[in-house]
């Protein structure tokens, strides 16, 4: 499994435990994740395919 599927698949099991009206700090913690994700998205998107960013 790539990154991306990986980071993706752990998005999508987050945002399920979201639906579950998860309690206050169990729903900061969620966001948190997500937030980390959506993170490492966004960086692995500004170095495109097969660039590694380490040039």
């Amino acid at each position: 499994m790539t990154t991306v599927a990986n980071l993706l698949a752990r998005k999508q099991l987050l945002l399920e435990r979201l639906q579950e009206n998860p309690g206050p700090h169990e729903r900061d913690e969620i966001e948190r994740l997500l937030a980390q994700i959506d993170t490492a998205l966004g960086l692995l998107d500004q170095t495109g395919p097969g660039e590694t960013g380490d040039e």
